[in-house]
């Protein structure tokens, strides 16, 4: 928002210049991205195989620790499944253990049905910043539209996360249909988070009476930061009973844009755009630019599984 306000004047506004002043730790710091150490502990031997059934059906031979392991693999390298397999053969060679390697075909129908478990939350208070971005389908690639002209409509999803603005850790994901707006899926993103929320954080498209009621509903001490539309007018009980819409309202019309930011409590305006780009970029640079599944359970668990486990920066 400060890049709107000084948009007709931003030409005087300087660029600003970073200097590494400590060249030899930042040297370090950049080869430690490269750096690779993995390892089974003993407890993680003991749970790869999955435990006996004792209903009707085949047995299951691999835990879900062990698809977990694959899926986590096969999202931070960008590999498809049949490379997994070949991933996961090679590190357990290596390591020298004996354990059996789940096919590609097993991981694929497993996914479908497995329980991604939630990233643990921090100790204090959590600072959400709610966002959206799009992952394609499927559909003809650019080549095939340049080459053979197609006019075929490409297949969309959308991704709904929240991002712990401290961290920068995703701690609640959903994946639905492109024609779902972004405030109706607060509600299920706020009950993903375990722990109190101190303060919800989102863009003009979240600035609608349910998202308050949403998070007025599930942490009633919560605060919601959505700047108002530039239409935007104050609740008929204003007056007497005034929303926190209309306190935002009214501080706009105090202080103006900038002046509520920093009266917003949002702890303040720096948190959100240092932590925002987290929510829209660091889901896309974890997977493909598209969906590898088409079915619906499958595609969930491959969007929720990088969500959790990659951490910022990767």
């Amino acid at each position: 928002m400060p890049y709107k306000a000084n948009a007709d004047r931003r030409h005087r506004i300087p660029k600003q210049r970073h200097r590494v002043t400590n060249w030899p730790s930042y040297e370090a710091g950049l080869r430690a991205r490269g750096s690779l150490t993995v390892w089974f502990t003993q407890e993680a031997i003991e749970a790869w195989g999955a435990k006996p059934r004792t209903g009707r059906g085949g047995q299951p031979r691999y835990s879900a620790l062990a698809i977990t392991t694959a899926l986590t693999l096969r999202a931070v390298f960008r590999l498809a499944l049949g490379q997994t397999e070949g991933l996961i053969a090679s590190i357990i060679a290596l390591l020298g253990l004996d354990l059996a390697v789940p096919d590609h075909s097993t991981v694929s129908r497993r996914a479908e049905t497995l329980e991604v478990p939630r990233p643990r939350p921090g100790r204090g208070l959590v600072h959400l910043l709610v966002d959206s971005t799009g992952l394609k389908l499927c559909g003809p690639g650019e080549w095939l539209v340049k080459k053979h002209g197609t006019r075929t409509r490409r297949g969309w999803r959308k991704l709904h996360l929240a991002t712990d603005a401290d961290t920068g850790r995703i701690v609640a994901s959903a994946l639905t249909d492109k024609g779902t707006d972004d405030g109706s899926r607060v509600g299920p993103l706020l009950d993903q988070v375990e722990g109190p929320v101190a303060s919800c954080t989102g863009d003009g498209a979240y600035d609608r009476d349910d998202v308050y009621a949403a998070v007025a509903a599930r942490h009633p001490a919560a605060g919601v930061i959505v700047p108002p539309q530039s239409s935007a007018v104050r609740s008929d009980t204003a007056d007497t009973a005034p929303t926190r819409r209309d306190r935002h309202l009214q501080t706009i019309a105090e202080r103006g844009r900038m002046g509520w930011q920093r009266a917003s409590g949002s702890r303040d305006c720096r948190r959100r755009r240092r932590a925002e780009p987290y929510a829209r970029a660091r889901a896309p640079g974890v997977r493909p630019p598209h969906m590898r599944s088409d079915q619906d359970r499958a595609q969930s668990a491959y969007t929720r599984e990088p969500c959790n486990t990659v951490k910022p920066g990767f």
